[in-house]
Formats: C-alpha cells, structure tokens, sequence
C-alpha cells in the first residue's frame, strides 16, 4: 500500500514537473516572481526592473505607511517577535484584545476573534458552526476555502449559480419544504475574488429572512475598497446589520495577516472556545497584531485613500473597454481581463510584462477551463500616468496578438 502511494504521489509531482518546465521553456512561467522591497503601486524586481504593480491585493496603497510601520516596531519594543503560544493559553496580549476591539468597531459589530489567515478563517467559521445535521448553500464562485470548510464541516452542501437569486430561492425552498437542515447557512463573497462583481446584497438577505437561513458574507475584497469610506458590503449598500457572520481578512487592504470573524458577543466567544483552528493555532505577532490595529485606524483617518480608489479605477476599467477588451461584469478594483484561452493569457502577460507591467494570468483550475483572464488590482496609489501607461501595453500587446 505504501509503495502504491508512493507511486501516485509520484506521478503527479513529475506530471507537474513536465508541465512547469515546457512554461518555463516557453517563456510562459510568471509565478514565485521574487521582487525586492515594499509593493506599492510600483514594484521593484530581483532583477532591478521597475514595473507598474497591477496584481497586488494592497488596494488602498498601505504598505510601508509610516504610521502602521511605527506600530509595528514599537510592538516588537514591547513585546518581542512572537506572542509565545495559542490565544486560548499563553497567546494573548492587550495588543490582541485592542485589535479585535478595533476590528468589531469598524465592522459595527459588537467583538471579532482573529485568526492565523483568511483561509484559515474560513474554514473555522464554517466548521465550527455546521455539522451533519446542516446544510450549506453557496454561490457557485466562493472562495476556495469556503468550499474546503463546507466539504470538512459534514454538513450537507450545494451551488447556486453565480448570483442567480432565483436559483438561490429555489434551494433554499427546497430544504424547508423537506425539513433537511436544522440550521442553513448561505455563503458568499462580497467582491468575487476572480470576476470582481458585488454579491446582490439585498435579494440574498432578503431570502435568508424569508427562509429563516444565516448568512455568512467573506469580506476579504471588499474591505477598504467597497463603500463610501471603504467599510464594505454593508456600507455600499447601506444595509448595516443585514449580514450574521462577517469574515474578512488582514492581508489585503490591511497589510498584515490573518483573518477575522465579526459578530455578536456571544458568537464570537463561542467561537474563541470551539472553532479549532483558533484553540490549535499560534496567536498572531505582535508587529503584525499592532499593524493590523493602526491599519484600520488610518483608514478611517485618510478616507480620501477610499475616494481616490474609485476614481483610479473608473478611469483604468473605462480605458480598458474603450480598447474593446472584456472586463466581464467587474463594478470594483478587481478588474479581470477574459481572453478565454491559457495560452493567450500567458502571452497577453508575456507582452505585458516585457513593457513593464506587472500582471498574473489566472488559468484553470483556478477558473473553468475557456474563462483564461488576467485578474488585474488597482490601488489607491495608482497615478494618472501608471494607468496610462498600462493602458498602452494594452494597447499594444493586444494589437500584436491580434486580440482588439
């Protein structure tokens, strides 16, 4: 049996080892790409290029801010490089409890508990509060670890296709006509991570009510980005309380780590005492517990950052399909790119990346095969001047390639 595993662990490591070689030989490879310093909007390569950043999550440009570099160093001061253990034992500080009290605040809820990632997050959420006698219904293009959490919760689950409400209802008057679930739990994300759309906020809360189903909405694209001061889904739709289980995470436009559950009270300890991946992890850092802390305050101090989001991404997506190029049904600062094939996705950035502009092809699994994009990010800091010249390597990439 040892040796059967043996052989197919084999297998697929050299199925994989022939295909990353014939990218890397056909000057297709862009993944690990090693850079040096802070990303911003603007990022500096290992090989001293600088290239105009259009991949990085960093949406409002925070990276390297004076103020949460400050926090950070002066936690290490304090309290040295790790927190020494799990939250539940020896892992928490005050720095821990003020973050979460930061956190619970800007979600207008009442506490959060934090966890190592927003993966991680994800999955706590989801196993922790479903189990065989439930059901999960989900948006078709969830986050990878919402799946993952669904598939190790023992719960009962299903798709709806993507922001279809009508599918939605259908599904969820299907299990209460058959009594199938002591507890539903409808999940989505806020911004689709690879398409860049909104979930309809409104219809899914609505039917939730009607079906007397909980929902769990993942914030992590839409934090700092969505909203007129960038406090997320509920504030774009100014529907604050419409969602039960808030997620987000710390690593996009807060730049830290980590991920977060924001809820009632009760929920939320409930939570710091059975969801394990809090109860058998190690408690965040303390440089990154602070800067998460002073992340979110400066967001709430600098709320021009949010408006000049907006702003910088009208004009790229608006430029983008002024050239004839598909950006799907993107409204945010996730603005994909479909080409539709794996192999013009790889020489689209290719001939991007040779003008200075640097881009990640997303191709299948990660999408269904014949929906090949380049999954483009705008930050905050972007200028007129970055947009307009990755506007013309667009241009002229897609020119040569003979795709506009």
């Amino acid at each position: 049996m040892t040796q059967a595993l043996s052989d197919g662990i084999t297998k697929m490591v050299d199925e994989y080892t022939i295909r990353q070689q014939k990218l890397v030989d056909d000057n297709r490879y862009f993944y690990l790409q090693p850079t040096v310093g802070p990303t911003n909007h603007t990022v500096m390569m290992a090989d001293g290029r600088e290239m105009i950043q259009l991949a990085s999550y960093s949406y409002l440009g925070l990276i390297g801010h004076p103020r949460i570099n400050e926090a950070a160093k002066a936690a290490i001061d304090e309290y040295g490089a790790g927190a020494g253990g799990v939250r539940l034992l020896t892992g928490t500080t005050l720095l821990h409890e003020e973050m979460e009290a930061t956190i619970a605040a800007y979600a207008h809820r009442e506490d959060a508990c934090v966890y190592a990632s927003g993966y991680v997050t994800n999955i706590a959420i989801v196993t922790a509060l479903t189990g065989p006698k439930d059901l999960i219904i989900m948006d078709k293009l969830d986050h990878a670890s919402i799946v993952d959490g669904a598939l190790l919760s023992g719960a009962k689950w299903r798709t709806y296709r993507h922001n279809d409400m009508a599918h939605l209802e259908k599904l969820l008057s299907q299990a209460r006509e058959k009594d199938e679930a002591e507890t539903i739990l409808v999940i989505a994300d806020s911004v689709f991570s690879m398409d860049g759309d909104v979930v309809d906020l409104p219809e899914v809360s609505r039917l939730c009510k009607k079906y007397d189903a909980r929902l769990m909405i993942d914030e992590a694209h839409s934090v700092g980005s969505l909203g007129k001061t960038g406090h997320g889904i509920e504030e774009h739709f100014d529907m604050y309380g419409a969602i039960d289980l808030k997620m987000g995470t710390l690593s996009k436009a807060i730049p830290s780590i980590g991920g977060y559950l924001a809820g009632d009270r009760d929920l939320i300890q409930y939570m710091r005492h059975y969801s394990r991946p809090f109860i058998f992890s190690a408690a965040l850092p303390p440089a990154q517990t602070a800067a998460a802390a002073e992340a979110f305050r400066v967001i709430e101090d600098e709320p021009e950052r949010v408006t000049k989001l907006h702003e910088i991404t009208a004009y790229y997506s608006e430029g983008l399909k002024a050239q004839g190029w598909n950006t799907m049904d993107s409204t945010t600062c996730v603005v994909p790119v479909l080409v539709g094939d794996e192999g013009v996705a790889m020489d689209l950035t290719r001939e991007l990346f040779d003008s200075g502009i640097f881009v990640c092809p997303i191709v299948h699994p990660a999408v269904p095969r014949g929906m090949d994009r380049l999954r483009t990010t705008i930050m905050a800091t972007h200028t007129k001047e970055d947009i307009d010249k990755a506007l013309a390597a667009f241009q002229a990439a897609g020119t040569k390639l003979g795709l506009i």
